[in-house]
């Protein structure tokens, strides 16, 4: 499949769709124990059509989460190791002078791929990782004044390391505002880590997914097909307000300096809706957007320093928010 055009394809039964959506839990879980949330979380920004912050220590398999997404979705993947002395040319691609032809070619960078895999993105400098802004928000990328266009679909799944922040550039505000989640990598459970071992010895190799069976089970077809699903489920007027009264609570919050933008807010609507009909429902419910509040709004909130030091996190501060606010009915 050529990365560089739009695959997509006349919309399909969205009944079908979703059956092969869900069957990419079972399929990745061939190569990846015990992240069932964070496989829904990616499926339901391809649907919005958005990003996904990765956030976990290393070595709890963000890496083969995203590759074995793109197997069983059969997409193009690349990955990129954000280092200090990465350029943007590196990731969005450069002119190259071709001596033969006395002429300028384009060289596409690693970013014109479906999924892309920005590992360590607070590795690198601001310049650097604003050079994905673009590609993020326009889908496209400008070089030399030329505007080129992204495949279809395309996500930007960039992971961070929780716990060490020496030599690290946190990303901005604005920045972290362009990912539609964040969803947090755990530690597998003592019997996750036993089924972990357990397959490594008996000859599993992360880096040969077709021998560990990952086969694709939906295509960029069926992912246009829920897609068009997704743009029809209803949303209510109720529920409509019940996502402002949310978002603008952060705002009003005494433990935090910065609330949830309207950004914020058109982002957890649209992953209410995209997870509401994963689920089965052509509508949306107020439990649909208590379960995509924190994944969406966590990384759009700033704590207060002191807030910070009397242990107080995003999560416990979002989580306050949807108990105090009244649910419609």
């Amino acid at each position: 499949m050529d990365p560089t055009t739009d695959n997509a394809g006349p919309t399909g039964d969205p009944d079908r769709a979703r059956a092969a959506l869900e069957a990419l839990r079972a399929e990745i879980a061939k190569a990846v124990v015990g992240q069932d949330p964070a496989v829904t979380g990616l499926v339901v920004a391809l649907l919005c059509r958005g990003h996904v912050l990765l956030e976990g220590v290393p070595g709890v398999a963000k890496t083969l989460l995203v590759r074995a997404l793109a197997a069983a979705l059969e997409l193009d993947t690349k990955r990129v190791q954000f280092t200090p002395d990465l350029m943007p040319s590196d990731i969005t691609g450069s002119l190259v002078y071709d001596a033969r032809t006395a002429e300028f070619s384009f060289q596409p960078g690693p970013v014109f791929t479906h999924l892309l895999l920005a590992d360590e993105i607070n590795r690198t400098p601001p310049k650097t990782q604003s050079s994905l802004l673009e590609a993020m928000e326009e889908r496209q990328v400008t070089v030399d004044g030329t505007p080129r266009p992204l495949p279809d679909p395309f996500l930007v799944a960039a992971t961070q390391n929780p716990v060490e922040y020496e030599g690290t550039y946190p990303l901005p505000e604005a920045q972290l505002d362009r990912f539609l989640l964040k969803l947090t990598i755990p530690l597998p459970d003592r019997r996750q880590e036993i089924d972990v071992l357990t397959r490594h010895a008996e000859g599993f190799n992360p880096r040969d997914l077709h021998a560990a069976g990952v086969r694709p089970v939906a295509t960029a077809a069926d992912l246009d097909a829920a897609r068009a699903a997704v743009a029809k489920t209803t949303v209510s007027p109720d529920i409509t307000a019940y996502v402002v009264d949310i978002c603008r609570a952060t705002r009003e919050s005494p433990s935090l300096t910065l609330g949830v933008s309207p950004r914020g807010a058109t982002a957890l609507l649209a992953a209410s809706r995209a997870w509401a009909w994963l689920t089965g429902r052509d509508y949306v419910i107020p439990d649909d957007v208590k379960a995509l509040a924190l994944p969406t709004l966590r990384h759009r909130v700033q704590l207060r320093p002191e807030a910070e030091m009397e242990g107080v996190t995003a999560d416990s501060v979002i989580n306050a928010i949807l108990t105090h606010v009244p649910v419609p009915r």
